[in-house]
């Protein structure tokens, strides 16, 4: 009942018409604004009216060009950067270290024994391009060859290239007629090829490289992951170096440390890696002061002379710093240490802080990500290089149908080798180079919102001296091998000295360079300088602008009404009719007194005559009311509805 009150109401103001005009209501609100120039043009003379309302027109149009450009910096979500400077006893970072030969060569010689013979034939042909005798020829597996094979591209002639095998076909194992490469290209032109083919050779590509040394290491590389792709990783992991094998000795600012210390990950570039202090089951171990003396101190034996001699090219140790319980991705962020030396690194702490959305696409853990993080499974936190890295391993498997093996595998998928998946290699190759995938998975990743970069500062030496290696050697072989002989040499021998330089931080902040609040002054003082105004005046300007829409809501209802009026009146041809036209309307005619003369004496009707037929009184009425259409009703509130 109370809305429905409330609506009546409203009709009836409505029905009144608007109480003033628009010309009086501008009128009214140029009279009493408090912002500078509409009262002028009120008061002023015609000319006067015409000057200040040109300077009024002209102020506005500033005023809203200079809001449009603010707001439109405010909305742009720029961010200013500042650095500060702290002090505290921080955390020591996470350490790990990896042999830059994933494997020994003696525990996976059998797996790559016919890759090897390739190999050398490959780098006889190449050294020595004669034609190798039959029977050498017809010793070597071409099953891996067929698959991949390296090829000579004689570019003497541009127009016309000639692409020649650097072994001779054998699709049957037998060999075949072709001559042989040197005897044709042996000029600075011809260069070595990888030939990449899909399903059936139908569409076939040439990796070309400008030095022959690296062709066939990537080549050897390629062929080695597709063997090492069918090998399940515990067994990869045996054949990798163990951690007491090469991590002869620890020490952490003065507390005595070992290989037990060690969590081991596999990472396939570099097999077997040690993460001193990576906080995930052990504490997290703080560092007691800055300097070399408060450090880890490591001696590592990377043996080199089990070194796979075609896969791994380096020798040293790899090693990186970075934070608890993120994975280390060592391959694009770690550093090397050289054989026979000591290495010291002190370290810098460097924070990262952005700022989130919108002020940029950076994420707090990842969860907002449309990419699953492959590396989930090591409980480490988010990273853009995991993010990127799953990516591609997400777009291998949805353009190859098989995962890479540098890669972790998700859940039901396999590993790409040249027997289940013949043409992996041209596909990867393919995906590799395509700017799409990158651009694709640019895209859908996100930098972490808060980051830790460690600064090293790196400096080496010789060690051990030429008066001290005797006997640092014959200790070390002895604590390790229990041998009176020495097992060690220079050439696998790495000291390590990883400290803080000093315990300030630099903590590199984002903050919104223009906030609300720098909004709203640069709005109000632009309006306040051009016009006098304030946000009162604002208020002002809503009012009058919703008494504007009332009146014109007003108007309309009564044309509305007016138009309704006269389709009514349309019905009727003539003028309306009258009261007396309306009561002869509801006269019944079919009654008529008998004003025939009879005879008094008479006493009947003659015969056959026809009597008339008595008919129905009228209504008796006793007004006839003519009530609106429209009820009305007063305004105050006692009034009956």
């Amino acid at each position: 009942m109370h809305v429905k009150k409330y609506l009546l109401k409203c009709l009836h103001r409505l029905q009144k018409g608007p109480g003033y005009t628009y010309k009086e209501l501008l009128i009214w609100y140029c009279n009493n604004t408090n912002t500078h120039g509409p009262k002028r043009i009120i008061c002023e003379g015609p000319k006067k009216k015409a000057m200040w309302f040109l300077l009024t027109l002209l102020f506005t149009c500033l005023v809203c060009w200079q809001w449009g450009v603010f707001i439109q910096t405010y909305l742009s979500w720029k961010v200013s950067v500042s650095l500060s400077i702290g002090f505290k006893n921080m955390d020591f970072p996470a350490v790990t270290i990896c042999n830059a030969s994933p494997f020994q060569y003696s525990k996976v010689q059998h797996l790559l024994k016919d890759l090897d013979k390739l190999m050398e034939a490959v780098l006889d042909r190449i050294l020595a391009p004669e034609p190798s005798p039959e029977n050498a020829t017809r010793a070597l597996n071409f099953t891996i060859w067929n698959h991949t094979p390296l090829v000579l591209i004689d570019e003497r002639d541009p127009h016309h290239p000639v692409v020649l095998n650097l072994l001779e076909e054998h699709g049957n194992g037998s060999a075949s007629s072709s001559p042989a490469p040197g005897k044709i290209c042996n000029a600075q032109g011809c260069k070595v090829a990888m030939r990449l083919c899909s399903t059936n050779r139908t569409t076939c590509t040439f990796q070309n490289f400008t030095s022959a040394t690296q062709a066939v290491t990537e080549w050897y590389v390629l062929q080695a992951t597709n063997i090492f792709a069918q090998v399940p990783r515990e067994e990869l992991m045996k054949m990798g170096y163990p951690a007491e094998r090469l991590i002869l000795a620890c020490l952490f600012g003065t507390e005595p440390c070992s290989h037990r210390n060690f969590t081991s990950i596999f990472y396939p570039d570099y097999g077997n890696c040690y993460i001193f202090n990576w906080g995930m089951t052990d504490k997290i171990l703080p560092s007691a002061n800055p300097g070399a003396e408060f450090g880890l101190k490591l001696i590592l034996d990377i043996g080199q002379e089990d070194y796979v001699p075609f896969l791994t090219s380096t020798a040293g140790a790899r090693l990186m710093l970075h934070e608890q319980k993120s994975y280390p991705f060592i391959k694009d962020e770690g550093i090397y240490a050289m054989g026979g030396t000591e290495t010291s690194i002190g370290v810098l702490v460097d924070k990262l802080e952005r700022r989130g959305r919108p002020y940029s696409q950076c994420t707090l853990n990842g969860s907002d990500v449309p990419i699953h993080n492959l590396y989930s499974s090591y409980n480490t936190t988010y990273s853009i290089q995991a993010c990127l890295r799953s990516c591609f391993q997400d777009q291998m498997i949805r353009n190859c149908s098989c995962g890479h093996y540098l890669y972790p595998l998700p859940p039901g998928e396999k590993y790409c080798n040249n027997q289940d998946f013949p043409d992996w290699a041209y596909c990867y190759s393919a995906l590799r180079m395509s700017e799409h995938q990158r651009e694709t998975c640019i895209s859908k990743c996100s930098e972490s919102c808060n980051d830790t970069k460690y600064t090293m500062t790196i400096s080496m030496a010789e060690w051990p001296s030429e008066s001290s290696e005797d006997w640092v050697f014959h200790v070390l072989s002895q604590e390790r091998d229990q041998s009176a002989n020495i097992t060690i040499n220079r050439k696998g021998i790495v000291k390590l000295n990883i400290y803080f330089q000093e315990f300030n931080y630099r903590t590199i902040q984002e903050s919104p360079a223009n906030n609300i609040v720098w909004l709203l002054s640069n709005l109000g003082g632009q309006f306040g300088f051009w016009m006098g105004g304030s946000v009162l005046c604002l208020i002002e300007f809503v009012e009058i602008i919703i008494d504007f829409v009332w009146i014109t809501i007003i108007k309309l209802v009564a044309v509305s009404k007016s138009l309704r009026q006269r389709q009514a009146r349309a019905r009727y041809e003539g003028p309306p009719p009258t009261v007396a036209e309306l009561v002869e309307a509801h006269t019944n005619f079919s009654f008529q007194p008998d004003v025939t003369d009879h005879d008094p004496n008479a006493g009947a009707y003659a015969d056959g005559q026809t009597l008339p037929i008595p008919g129905t009184p009228p209504p008796n009425y006793d007004s006839l009311r003519l009530q609106p259409l429209d009820v009305t009703e007063s305004d105050s509130e006692g009034d009956t509805i």
